[in-house]
């Protein structure tokens, strides 16, 4: 009662009961955020942007862990929509599964966003083509990410000579893996860079599987020119394995980490592609929100979010997130 007499006083009766509404609307939702895996800084990073958010809108959150799992990321949306909640978000683990959680969730009239990974065949549908029955995908363009990086590896390479290069995968299934391995081929050719992937190997992300498997293309192939990490963990880990060695192999990450700011800020890596997962969290607790208060909104949104090349000439262009 003191609240209405409040904005009463300030906004008129229609007013007042329009802004009560809105709180009481506020309080009464409920989101699910389902993570793929929070071991990983990254999917902290983007579960935080979507809880801060979700909490300065007085929108009450349900966050999931699947621990890198897809029958458990599918479970926890399935636990979700019996819940009844008001949205899930979610960060999938293999896209093409994940067409299905959006089927089940839609059919409950509950909308669903996908958050830095599309749903569908990323060979099939490019990343803008955003699958009919989300509200929104919040992501990077990662075939632009790796052409991105691919701008920077092309300023690093031998001039003259095929250029021998090796690529350190992120984890089988994620199509963040095909999709920034298409478009560094892509900025390589564009550059009219000649060179030869000698090497490509999946990982868990992890700094641990990005020096193994940088130490055993090294060991194979000693005149490596270049590592492309699909992840700037790994860059870390690839880093020591190339100074172990007494390589002179260029260093390209991917992520814009404190961990990979702070390796290129030190000459230890040579650039990344700065991705925002804090500010992908947040934009699509906004996409979230807007479809459950607004429902006319259009759905198959894309939010591209922007990814700046970071150099140690360029290092004010990315604030690290995670």
């Amino acid at each position: 009662m003191r609240l209405f007499l409040k904005l009463l006083g300030t906004a008129g009766l229609a007013g007042a009961l329009s802004l009560m509404a809105t709180a009481v609307d506020a309080k009464e939702l409920t989101f699910g955020y389902v993570a793929a895996g929070m071991q990983y800084p990254f999917n902290v990073a983007a579960a935080k942007g979507f809880e801060d958010a979700a909490k300065q809108a007085g929108v009450k959150t349900i966050v999931l862990d699947a621990k890198t799992s897809v029958e458990k990321q599918g479970n926890a949306i399935d636990d979700l929509i019996a819940q009844k909640v008001d949205g899930i978000a979610v960060l999938p683990i293999d896209a093409v599964v994940a067409q299905g959680w959006v089927d089940r969730a839609t059919s409950h009239n509950i909308p669903m966003v996908a958050v830095a990974t599309e749903v569908g065949d990323p060979q099939k549908r490019p990343i803008n083509d955003v699958y009919p029955k989300l509200t929104a995908l919040v992501a990077s363009d990662e075939v632009h990410v790796g052409f991105d990086a691919a701008q920077i590896a092309a300023t690093l390479l031998p001039k003259g000579k095929v250029a021998k290069i090796g690529i350190v995968e992120g984890a089988p299934g994620y199509p963040t893996v095909w999709q920034t391995t298409k478009g560094f081929k892509a900025g390589l050719e564009k550059a009219g860079v000649k060179y030869e992937i000698v090497a490509s190997q999946p990982t868990d992300w992890t700094p641990e599987q990005g020096e193994s498997v940088c130490q055993n293309m090294l060991t194979a192939h000693p005149d490596i020119d270049l590592f492309f990490n699909q992840a700037d963990d790994m860059v870390i880990g690839c880093a020591k394995a190339v100074h172990a060695a007494g390589s002179h192999a260029k260093l390209i990450g991917r992520g814009g980490s404190r961990l990979g700011i702070n390796a290129v800020k030190a000459g230890d890596v040579d650039g990344t592609v700065c991705i925002q997962p804090e500010t992908m969290g947040r934009l699509a607790f906004k996409a979230m929100y807007m479809a459950v208060t607004k429902p006319g909104t259009a759905k198959a949104q894309f939010v591209d979010v922007n990814t700046p090349q970071v150099t140690k000439a360029s290092l004010s262009s990315c604030v690290p997130q995670w």
